[in-house]
């Protein structure tokens, strides 16, 4: 096995340095738990534990509470510490990462709908994650991009977006127009289909993004994250990466389900979906797109115009219908017409 990448060493190193400080001064373990899923044969689990001055005396996560921006950027991972997970009435041991994370799959069925399970540090500290286990006779899912597709970055106003993203409170953000009624509707049309955010952002924001959706009734769903900063092979992991990685995997967990796909232009979306409906051309029912303003696209990657890559899919292949409009409001009749005539797709 190749040696890790100095800087991941480099910051494995401060981590323990700085959990050695914070543990002598009293600091215990927290577990920031996600929403996990599972499927016919197994249950996903995701969480994360942090280190703070006393878990008893903080404030719950799951809590409708108002939380400045900088503070989900500033946390102390608690790196291999040992975890236990309980999903109905069976124990499972598992050992934060790196970066203290938590991703766990292990062998129970549960039936389909929410569910509830038991994380544990030394054995007390219990927090509860929500687990959702799709129908297993679904055949339609969704999977959404988060920044520009759901939540305004604020981006063709960068002063103002660092000022509400690490100074204001979590409540600054803004919502897309129309896109949790979408949300809402293409599901209720479709009972016990699996929903995912899927993005680039970090796993630190996933708490506010929680927060964020339940305040302006976006539906509950996994958040497929990633961690920024070093990887074992460099500076920084690619984003594209972590989505192509995302769906390869849904795509594989969910064998029978056809996806809608939802992202905007600024960046890589329209590639990379584009990609995944070219090669599992039987798992992409639809993609829907979010055009950026002119403003937007300018600060997302410096032209007017939507972004394209010349070595994305071969637009002479066969890939899934794609809509698009500049909200919610404009995709929706779009969509709804496609999964309308699902056979012509």
């Amino acid at each position: 096995m190749a040696r890790p990448h100095y800087s991941s060493r480099l910051e494995d190193w401060f981590n323990v340095g700085l959990q050695a400080i914070l543990r002598r001064r009293g600091w215990q373990e927290r577990i920031i738990p996600q929403v996990g899923y599972g499927n016919t044969e197994f249950v996903r689990v995701l969480a994360r534990v942090v280190l703070g001055r006393d878990p008893r005396n903080q404030p719950r996560y799951d809590e409708d509470q108002v939380i400045r921006g900088w503070r989900v950027f500033v946390t102390a991972p608690a790196v291999k510490v040992p975890v236990t997970v309980t999903v109905s009435g069976q124990t499972f041991e598992a050992v934060t990462d790196r970066g203290g994370f938590i991703d766990l799959t292990v062998p129970v069925v549960l039936p389909p709908g929410w569910h509830e399970i038991l994380l544990g540090v030394h054995g007390d500290r219990q927090a509860r994650a929500r687990i959702f286990v799709p129908d297993p006779d679904a055949t339609f899912g969704l999977v959404s991009d988060i920044d520009d597709t759901v939540i305004l970055t604020m981006l063709p106003r960068p002063l103002i977006a660092a000022w509400n993203t690490f100074v204001r409170d979590e409540q600054a953000r803004r919502v897309v127009p129309g896109m949790a009624a979408l949300y809402e509707e293409l599901l209720a049309d479709h009972p016990g289909a699996p929903m995912f955010y899927l993005s680039t952002g970090a796993w630190n924001t996933a708490p506010t993004l929680t927060r964020f959706f339940e305040r302006h009734g976006y539906p509950p769903g996994p958040l497929l994250m990633t961690d920024w900063g070093p990887t074992n092979t460099g500076w920084f992991r690619s984003g594209q990466e972590h989505k192509r990685t995302a769906l390869r995997r849904l795509a594989r967990e969910f064998p029978n389900v056809r996806w809608v796909l939802i992202g905007d232009d600024g960046q890589h979306d329209p590639q990379l979906y584009g990609d995944f409906a070219q090669t599992h051309p039987d798992h992409v029912l639809a993609i829907g797109i979010r055009q950026l303003t002119p403003a937007e696209q300018v600060l997302s990657h410096g032209l007017p115009v939507p972004n394209t890559d010349p070595g994305a899919h071969d637009p002479h292949r066969p890939t899934a219908v794609t809509v698009q409009g500049p909200d919610g409001h404009a995709l929706r009749p779009q969509l709804r017409a496609v999964l309308a005539h699902p056979e012509t797709t």
